[in-house]
């Protein structure tokens, strides 16, 4: 048992949903969960906005999805065979349209109503590709993934019942029915209420999926040929990973490789699934193999990975020095204003901490800091918040930093011949992560010498 999942790049328009289904077939495949085609959930969103403003505009966005149906129905079918098709999807635009038309009327979109409209795009294409399948004689059956996948009504990113979800899985799973065509990204509430799992959330149902079927491996089929030493785009020299450590995938996800979504591991860590990723537009490339056990690594890191627009922002203050209870207020005021630390460092003097999030909850965490904490300023115990924009956090990443002597001196001395300033650091426990933060201007040439420095 494999399960396949195919991004959107993979199915962006008939030729393409061709490709992915030679892949599926030519290999047994009984599960594959397939994304929205290229585009459309973000058509989706501009719509649910668009609406939501009053703002007609929402209805040239659904002309472009309805168009994007129509061009693949004409490739893929013959006027013979469409008709059932062509009922089934446009009859699903059609309730698109009139919840579109609901949202423009009241001019409110709820993040409720944002997942429910979003699933619509992986609905349509997987419908397209379970009648097509039909029609050229391979069995196919749809699972829409919100009949089996449970959440909590954390709309926008629903946390996954699990023992309810695997029992839901195996029951409805049935490889006597044929291919199961799954919706991937999206799920439901107990009481049936269309929730997501995330941006990119198919990665995580195919794993999902994976887990509960105790699968022999998952295989996320994208558009690059597998996890790359660092951003293509930034190192010109970067190249694939045959292997990856099940540790050192979940801190470079964490980091922003984009081809593993963050939560994709979760279900198969626990069973020991292997996860590839693999190029749907190169099937015969290697790939990246991520699993509990992998070869000797000749290199010293893995990969770089970076997140793009953070900021520090610095409490400083003598009062912060020894006094039980302070980093727990800062903590708790951040967690008030649903701020998301990436980064934490503090000297051992105790007389500052600085703290790294997002640049677009800045704003929010420091009004809270400075709310909350405003008896310690006024009584002179913190002397001051700052806060430094436009920065970006690497991170060195690999299992064989652990216990290398010297490794530090050679990453840091590296930098300093760049002339690259480090403006804070961070390294875990385990090793196998040290975290840099530099100016966005600098992080090009961070990149790049770091990556000819260990992998050449």
């Amino acid at each position: 048992m494999e399960v396949y999942k195919f991004g959107g790049t993979s199915v962006a328009n008939a030729t393409r949903i061709k490709g992915a289904l030679e892949i599926a077939i030519n290999n047994g495949v009984e599960v594959v969960v397939f994304s929205a085609m290229k585009g459309v959930t973000n058509l989706l969103i501009e719509c649910a906005e668009y609406a939501e403003n009053g703002n007609k505009t929402y209805k040239e966005c659904l002309d472009e999805i309805r168009e994007k149906q129509y061009n693949a129905i004409n490739e893929l079918f013959t006027d013979e065979n469409r008709e059932n098709v062509d009922s089934l999807i446009f009859t699903l635009i059609d309730e698109l349209e009139d919840i579109l038309r609901g949202v423009e009327l009241v001019k409110e979109c709820s993040i409720r109503s944002l997942d429910f409209i979003c699933s619509f795009g992986e609905r349509l294409n997987c419908t397209l590709i379970t009648e097509y399948l039909n029609s050229i004689g391979q069995k196919a059956y749809f699972i829409d993934a919100r009949k089996v996948i449970k959440t909590d009504s954390n709309f926008g990113s629903g946390n996954v019942n699990f023992k309810l979800t695997y029992d839901l899985i195996n029951k409805k799973i049935d490889p006597e029915k044929g291919m199961a065509v799954v919706t991937g990204f999206i799920a439901s509430t107990t009481e049936c209420i269309t929730t997501t799992l995330g941006r990119n959330g198919s990665d995580y149902t195919a794993a999902i999926i994976g887990g509960a079927l105790d699968a022999d491996s998952v295989q996320i089929w994208t558009d690059v040929d597998g996890v790359l030493t660092a951003d293509p785009r930034i190192v010109k020299n970067a190249y694939v990973v045959p292997e990856l450590s099940i540790a050192e995938a979940m801190e470079m996800s964490y980091f922003g490789a984009e081809v593993i979504h963050p939560y994709t591991l979760r279900p198969v860590v626990e069973k020991n699934i292997p996860v590839y990723i693999k190029n749907t537009l190169n099937p015969n490339a290697p790939g990246t193999l991520i699993s509990k056990t992998v070869g000797k690594n000749p290199n010293e890191i893995t990969g770089l990975a970076s997140i793009d627009r953070v900021s520090i922002i610095n409490i400083e203050g003598g009062g912060l020095m020894g006094m039980p209870g302070m980093a727990s207020k800062i903590f708790e005021s951040l967690a008030k204003s649903e701020t998301n630390i990436v980064m934490i460092t503090q000297a051992s003097s105790e007389h500052s901490i600085s703290i790294v999030c997002r640049s677009g909850e800045v704003e929010a965490a420091v009004k809270a800091l400075n709310d909350d904490l405003e008896m310690a300023i006024n009584q002179k115990k913190i002397q001051k918040i700052d806060v430094i924009n436009n920065l970006e956090i690497i991170a060195v990443i690999g299992d064989n930093m652990r216990g290398r002597i010297g490794f530090s001196g050679r990453l840091f001395s590296s930098l300093g011949d760049e002339e690259v300033n480090v403006l804070a650091i961070a390294q875990g426990s385990t090793e196998k992560n040290i975290s840099l933060v530099v100016k966005s201007e600098e992080k090009e040439r961070a990149l790049n010498v770091i990556h000819k420095t260990f992998l050449g």
